[in-house]
């Protein structure tokens, strides 16, 4: 805690008058006005809102004046406030944090204190840090351990020449199967910041299967319930879509799973005169599915931070999003569920081990 009175007179007068100077920069008159009011007996959080700043600049405005006297406010080796670190443990930091890759401020924090003798009181004053070294905090991109980059290319030329060259009594689809589970997915939101944010939890773990496909140029989809996703399944979706699509040739893209590639769902095929052609999605390749970048729509607007009474409504909120939402307000969905395939190269990440 910072109590008043820490200023002589002659500081106060310095500082209430670098505060009037029209002629300083505004963050160092900002930041002598705000030693004037701590000196007055305001505390830190009451300054920090007067100002609109946070707390942890505050003291460490006062921090500042207290090493170095006036000269030390009006210090910026960056933008922002000055660092502690010599350009020897910025590197040292630097050459750290990309070797290992801590998850949070806390671990940096402790490195910090440990190897440089230096304590930073929040964590803002951390992640200014590591942003001015060019660091920033982001998710690891999940990559399939056995991905076939040729196999990619080969799949998107294909799927390219494919549309350049589709007949006017040709249609394509995506389709794939999904197995929402009935709970609520917290995620991240903007709210109050004294306000601790909770979401209620269902009681169970109860599951819906659903088998379904879409049309990239319309936004239309067939989505329908199973007991199980099997070989039956994909038969009822091949005769809904045929039925849909009657006396048009149907690419139907779906990905390697074993009831795509069953012998029933071959000779089903077989017998309909193969109006409908499979073509299968290279393995451990979601992302050239479009389908299931639905799913995660899906999720995103029925169980992100949305908690579902009961198990009926929740499976009325999905399907309907599938079946009439998604369709209905394809133009707003389309960009999110597109086909702007790329091709996945392990050889420019770097994989986490």
């Amino acid at each position: 805690m910072i109590t008043g009175g820490f200023l002589d007179k002659a500081s106060r007068r310095s500082l209430i008058a670098l505060a009037r100077d029209g002629s300083a920069a505004h963050r160092h008159a900002r930041r002598a006005n705000a030693l004037v009011l701590l000196d007055e007996g305001l505390s830190c959080s009451a300054v920090a809102r007067v100002l609109l700043l946070d707390d942890d600049t505050i003291r460490t405005w006062h921090r500042l004046y207290q090493e170095d006297g006036i000269a030390g406010l009006t210090r910026f080796g960056y933008e922002g406030s000055a660092c502690q670190l010599s350009e020897a443990q910025q590197e040292k930091l630097a050459a750290w944090v990309t070797a290992t890759l801590p998850r949070s401020t806390r671990e940096v924090g402790a490195w910090l204190e440990r190897e440089c003798g230096i304590s930073y009181q929040g964590r803002s004053g951390v992640i200014a840090l590591l942003h001015r070294l060019g660091f920033e905090h982001r998710r690891p991109t999940p990559l399939a351990c056995r991905l076939d980059v040729p196999k990619q290319k080969a799949f998107i030329a294909a799927y390219e020449n494919r549309l350049n060259n589709l007949a006017a009594d040709e249609v394509v689809l995506f389709a794939d199967a999904v197995h929402p589970v009935h709970a609520a997915r917290p995620t991240g939101c903007w709210a109050p910041k004294h306000v601790p944010v909770a979401i209620a939890q269902t009681s169970g773990r109860q599951g819906l299967n659903i088998h379904g496909a879409i049309d990239l140029e319309t936004g239309r989809t067939l989505m329908h319930e199973a007991l199980h996703v099997d070989a039956d399944s994909t038969i009822r979706l091949l005769s809904a879509i045929e039925q849909r699509y009657l006396g048009r040739r149907i690419h139907l893209y779906v990905d390697n799973a074993r009831y795509h590639h069953a012998r029933r769902v071959r000779e089903w095929l077989a017998e309909r005169g193969q109006r409908i052609k499979l073509h299968f999605v290279p393995a451990y390749c979601p992302h050239l599915n479009p389908i299931e970048r639905l799913w995660g729509v899906m999720h995103k607007h029925v169980t992100h931070n949305r908690c579902h009474a009961n198990f009926s409504t929740f499976v009325s909120e999905i399907l309907t999003f599938l079946r009439v939402k998604v369709p209905e307000k394809w133009s707003t969905f389309a960009d999110q569920i597109s086909d702007n395939f790329r091709v996945i190269q392990p050889e420019k990440f770097r994989v986490i081990r």
